[in-house]
This record gives C-alpha cells, sequence and structure tokens, in this order.
C-alpha cells in the first residue's frame, strides 16, 4: 500500500505530516511575489520542507489512513512502519526516492538525507487556479510639456550666449549689449503677464463650472424624498463556533463508572476533562482537553505525558 497520496491530501489541510519511524513534511506560506527581471507575477504558495528528526506518532497519518482504508488503527500503524521500510531499502539501494507530487529524496556525499520538493504542486488552497503569467513591459509617454522642456534645454546647451571683447578699446558693444538685454527684461516680464492673466482666467471659470454644479446637486437633493413602503425584516446572525478536532485523549475504558471517574479526577486537577460518546469498539474515551490548532493540542500532549500520564495520546477528530 502506497501511503504518499495520503500525505498528499494531508498537507492541504495541515502544516506538519508525520510519518512515525520517518520524518515529517512541513509546509511554509510564501507570500506572492513579483520577479521584475523578467515581469512575472507568482501567486502565494506552501513551500514543502522535511525534517527528518521528528518521527514520533502523532496519530495524523494512521488515522487518516485508518479513515480512508477502512482498516483499524493499529492495522495502519503496521501499514507505515513496513512502508517505511520500504523507503529505507529504496534509498539505500538505489541512492534515492521520490514521492509523487511532494518531492524526492537522495543522499549527499556524508550519506545524509537530502529533501528536494516537488514544483508543480501548490498545496496553499486559497491560491486554487492561480498560475504564474507574465506581464508585457509597460512603456508610459512622457507629457508634451516634458518634451518641450527637454528641448529649450537641448537648445541652451547648444547656443550659450558667450560675449568676446575686441582688442581694442571700443566700448560702444556694451551699449548694444544693454540694449538687448533690457529687450530681454521687458518681453519676458510682458510675457508672464499675459500667462499670469490667462491662469486667472481659466481658474475663474473652473470656479464658475464648479459652483453651477454643486448647485444642480443641491437642488437634486432637496427635490428628492427617500422612503421605504415595505421595510425588510431583521436578520439574525448566528456565527459558528470555533471548530476543535485535536483531542488529547488520556484513556478508553468499557465500564463507564471507570470513564466517569476518571474524568471527576482530571477536573479536580484543573484540566477541562470529558466523556465522548463510544467508538465503534464500545470503548467510552476520555478527553484531557479539545484544541483548534495541531500545535496547541501537541503542546498540551507532551506538557500532560510529563506531569500526569507519560501514555496520553493525539486523537484527530471533528465531532
Amino acid at each position: 500500500m502506497k501511503i504518499e497520496q495520503y500525505i498528499s491530501q494531508l498537507l492541504y489541510r495541515y502544516q506538519c505530516v508525520t510519518v512515525p519511524g520517518f520524518g515529517a513534511f512541513l509546509t511554509e506560506i510564501q507570500s506572492a511575489k513579483l520577479d521584475e527581471n523578467t515581469n512575472s507575477f507568482y501567486p502565494p504558495k506552501k513551500l514543502v520542507s522535511f525534517n527528518p528528526y521528528i518521527k514520533n506518532n502523532d496519530g495524523l497519518l494512521a488515522n487518516h489512513l485508518s479513515k480512508e482504508e477502512k482498516i483499524n488503527y493499529e492495522v495502519a500503524i503496521s501499514v507505515i512502519q513496513t512502508e517505511v521500510e520500504n523507503w529505507r531499502k529504496s534509498i539505500h539501494e538505489f541512492g534515492q526516492l521520490t514521492f509523487k507530487n511532494i518531492g524526492g529524496f537522495s543522499l549527499n556525499s556524508e550519506n545524509n538525507l537530502v529533501f528536494v520538493p516537488a514544483e508543480q504542486v501548490n498545496y496553499l488552497k486559497e491560491s486554487f487556479g492561480l498560475s504564474t503569467f507574465v506581464s508585457p513591459t509597460v512603456k508610459r509617454e512622457e507629457s508634451k510639456h516634458e518634451e518641450y522642456k527637454e528641448i529649450v534645454e537641448e537648445l541652451e546647451e547648444k547656443a550659450p550666449i558667450v560675449f568676446t571683447p575686441e582688442k581694442r578699446r571700443n566700448y560702444s558693444f556694451l551699449k548694444y549689449a544693454a540694449i538687448v538685454l533690457l529687450s530681454v527684461g521687458v518681453s519676458g516680464a510682458i510675457g508672464y503677464k499675459v500667462y499670469q492673466n490667462y491662469e486667472q482666467e481659466i481658474a475663474q471659470q473652473t470656479l464658475l463650472v464648479e459652483q453651477n454644479v454643486q448647485k444642480k446637486v443641491n437642488q437634486k437633493i432637496q427635490e428628492a424624498t427617500f422612503f421605504i413602503e415595505s421595510p425588510l425584516p431583521s436578520v439574525t446572525l448566528t456565527i459558528p463556533s470555533e471548530k476543535m478536532p485535536y483531542h488529547v485523549v488520556a484513556g478508553a475504558f468499557s465500564i463507564e463508572s471507570n470513564a466517569d471517574n476518571l474524568v471527576e479526577r482530571l477536573l479536580k486537577l484543573g484540566y477541562n476533562a470529558k466523556r465522548i460518546a463510544p467508538n465503534k469498539f464500545g470503548l467510552n474515551p476520555v478527553l484531557y482537553g479539545s484544541y483548534s490548532s495541531y500545535s496547541e493540542a501537541y503542546k498540551a500532549m507532551k506538557e500532560i505525558q510529563q506531569a500526569d500520564n507519560p501514555k496520553a495520546w493525539l486523537l484527530i477528530e471533528e465531532f
């Protein structure tokens, strides 16, 4: 039985999928990004990595395999162990191992396991339907004002005014130079005055248009009458309760009184303990508590194992 497909299914829903005795597949969300060199846009995605040091059984994969294959939980654990042994043999014999839609394993020069994730699958459900695309380069035309400004600057650079004095002591050229400068100054003043008057005229016309528009808007508002003949009934919103599918199990009992006694003891110790409905084997499970995230439940399980019950284990199921 190949369990890679079940690992792939769980990667869409969880951040960590542990294979007992082999390692854990971890996911991390990467934001959308833009490659300015190629004008390529990449949607957000889940990056998959592998940690060979997380090998303890958290019950996630075995419970999922048990439900999908309709087999006993203990049988599912045995199937996973057998598959892990086959993986290790394949890696040592051929030097590599590939999981479809997940990635490949190989051994480096130091005989350590190296994982390379598959790029064709995006495990982020929110990015479903999004793909990488390339945008053509956007060319922006400069305004006429900028073009004229550049032309003027080029003319000024090419035709500077240079005064070269003659060797003879003849200062008559100063008289003509003064006349030229005076003419330029008068022309500039007249041009600026004309431009200023034109600008003021445009501003006045704009103001008149805005006033007329506002006057008509106010008139329409005064003439309008708003009423509702049949008001809609009030809507009552029901906020769904937070799902808590992760549970730390204290034990399961065939006798209900034993389960009730354990619940009473755990409540006295301060745990949010409770007894849930009997499972398909007729046993009455007792929980230390339920949690909304896997990391929170796993942390609580470790604390409980050290403080009260070394055999406490994790159950993943929505009631």
